[in-house]
């Protein structure tokens, strides 16, 4: 079927595309290119709220670089600027396809952990402190960072949980820096006490619509198929076939959905389609590695289903996919068939 023509008059669409590109820059970081604190403000609550509902941890990781007033001192603030943006580099080659990065502002920066407590938060802040330690970073050499580490716990608010990955990050600045602090509690360890798992069905909510027809018809399939195997797993031992089946089929339709997503964006000039593929392209790729340790009896149903629904469908969707939404408010063509 092809699409209907826009009804949207040339100026008026032209404003629209104006106030998309304008919500783009207002997200983005202009010198490093990680998402700022105004974008970190957007979506954190809404990473609080899907961790609450689904079950699933989430931890932030507050770092920032060791001494850098002596790199400003000692090289010059161009320099500075360069240690920066390529600090940004490592970092993202060093935190998984899921995880958020943030500049807070100056030399500090946010990882935000999705599906992880403060266990598996210090092992990214980890990595990352160890992939920064061995670059030599252009013009500066060396370069350290200390980090704090914290998992959201109960009914605690941003600005608070955010307090206490600080308050870590200061105590590893007082404790000799280039290392990790880690307050150790957190909502994984409460619902593991209580024996509370992940909920058994994603809910469709209105607000995880784009305002794009194609790509929030192929998120509801998501949802749908990733509900039906679900329910699959849970009767696994009397119908196995069906498990495998449902598990294809989602597989399947992600394949297909990225594929179609990536094109709209391509077609929309998303600035950031290049890190949303990549992004695409290492949720599928564990998705197909998970698959083959199964098949091999080395990996288990239940961490395929998880890894699936939580990180493919729920957190990409929910968390990462919200960044182009503004792309597509009052734009909304016809889906395709």
């Amino acid at each position: 079927m092809v699409p209907e023509a826009s009804t949207t008059s040339a100026p008026l669409q032209q404003l629209q595309d104006r106030i998309a590109e304008l919500e783009r820059l207002v997200a983005t970081d202009h010198l490093t290119g990680a998402w700022n604190r105004t974008h970190l403000d957007r979506v954190i609550g809404l990473e609080v709220a899907r961790s609450a509902s689904n079950r699933q941890p989430v931890s932030l990781v507050v770092a920032d670089v060791d001494d850098f007033k002596s790199i400003n001192d000692r090289f010059g603030h161009a320099v500075g600027d360069s240690v920066l943006r390529e600090l940004v580099s490592v970092l993202n080659a060093n935190i998984r396809s899921s995880d958020l990065l943030f500049r807070w502002g100056g030399d500090e920066f946010v990882i935000l952990v999705s599906g992880g407590g403060y266990r598996g938060a210090e092992r990214v802040a980890e990595s990352v402190r160890s992939a920064i330690a061995a670059h030599d970073f252009t013009g500066a050499g060396t370069v350290r960072i200390s980090a704090g580490v914290a998992e959201h716990v109960g009914s605690e608010t941003p600005g608070a949980w955010f307090q206490r990955a600080d308050a870590a990050l200061y105590a590893a600045k007082q404790g000799g820096r280039n290392r990790i602090v880690v307050d150790r509690q957190g909502d994984s360890d409460t619902w593991a006490a209580a024996g509370q798992g992940a909920l058994l069905h994603l809910t469709w909510l209105e607000g995880y619509e784009s305002g794009n027809a194609t790509i929030d018809a192929e998120h509801r399939e998501l949802f749908r198929l990733a509900n039906a195997l679900m329910d699959a797993t849970l009767a696994a031992e009397r119908a196995p076939a069906a498990c495998g089946a449902a598990l294809d089929a989602l597989l399947e339709h992600v394949g297909h959905h990225f594929a179609d997503e990536e094109a709209l964006l391509e077609e929309a000039q998303y600035d950031h389609l290049e890190g949303h593929r990549r992004a695409h392209a290492g949720l599928v790729r564990r998705a197909l590695e998970l698959k083959r340790l199964l098949h091999a009896g080395r990996a288990s149903l239940g961490v395929v289903v998880e890894y699936l629904v939580q990180e493919v469908v729920a957190h990409h969707l929910m968390v990462v996919d919200r960044a182009f939404f503004p792309l597509f408010s009052g734009n909304k063509p016809a889906a395709r068939t």
